[in-house]
């Protein structure tokens, strides 16, 4: 286990700017709330800036694209960069088709990036690696995860994280595996996105601990996951979704500590 953020993105109650996609708006939002967070989801180009500006993180998410929202998703990410407030990118789908590879390009090429959060496939795309994926699932691949990681992380100069059967999370020097989660998740429509917002929380409560309480976002939630399938595993994805927000809420620090699995790797 890390230092605990659970405890002070529940005391603290960060606004989380999301500039989201509309598979999975409401989703994304219960599942801040329940956290303890304070979900904003806006686009409009006449307050993007302003909300970036007070927010304790920026989310931007590529699910469903079109040129209005990478115009508030740049707005916004540039305002929260000169009020130095932590920018998460979930490129969903990069690798997927050119239009989607060639926006995420631009994304971190003009603004700067936090946290970059997707499947491997998609964080292969973003730094110009090759990566099998099939629409914006991950596909196939035999390629050393750990260091696309990294070589991702240093040439983004921000933390990567590649979520999967086990997890990533470097800064191109220290990296860390979560192996907490379950297979359920991947039955749900938006709990990838959900996790970058609530990494985008746990940013927001971590006092420029950004490796450190990214690690913790992403054990934490597979935690979560882990209880509500184990509690729900007789009724079906539709109840292990709504047993899922519950123990998003429901999860304390002394449950996330004791079953919280995290390795350090040498490098």
């Amino acid at each position: 286990m890390l230092m605990s953020f659970l405890s002070k993105v529940r005391d603290s109650n960060p606004l989380v700017h999301n500039i989201t996609n509309i598979v999975v708006a409401n989703f994304s939002a219960n599942g801040l709330l329940a956290l303890g967070a304070s979900p904003f989801m806006a686009d409009a180009h006449e307050e993007v800036a302003d909300i970036a500006a007070m927010s304790g993180a920026v989310v931007l998410n590529i699910g469903t694209l079109n040129d209005y929202a990478i115009d508030s998703m740049l707005i916004a990410g540039l305002a929260a960069n000169r009020h130095h407030v932590p920018v998460v990118l979930d490129p969903v789908g990069a690798g997927a088709t050119a239009y989607r590879t060639e926006v995420t390009h631009r994304l971190v090429n003009q603004m700067q990036i936090t946290a970059l959060r997707g499947n491997v496939a998609e964080v292969a795309h973003v730094v110009g690696e090759s990566w099998n994926i099939k629409g914006v699932d991950a596909g196939t691949g035999d390629g050393d995860v750990v260091a696309l990681a990294v070589k991702a992380a240093l040439k983004l100069n921000c933390v990567v994280i590649i979520t999967g059967k086990e997890d990533v999370i470097t800064d191109g020097s220290t990296t860390y595996v979560v192996s907490n989660g379950h297979p359920v998740l991947t039955k749900v429509t938006g709990t990838g996105c959900l996790l970058s917002a609530v990494v985008g929380a746990f940013l927001a409560a971590s006092g420029g601990a950004w490796l450190e309480a990214a690690a913790e976002a992403i054990s934490f939630y597979g935690v979560a996951a882990e209880i509500a399938a184990s509690r729900s595993c007789q009724q079906g994805v539709g109840s292990f979704q709504i047993e899922f927000l519950n123990q998003l809420a429901l999860v304390t620090p002394e449950v996330y500590a004791e079953r919280s699995r995290i390795q350090r790797l040498e490098q």
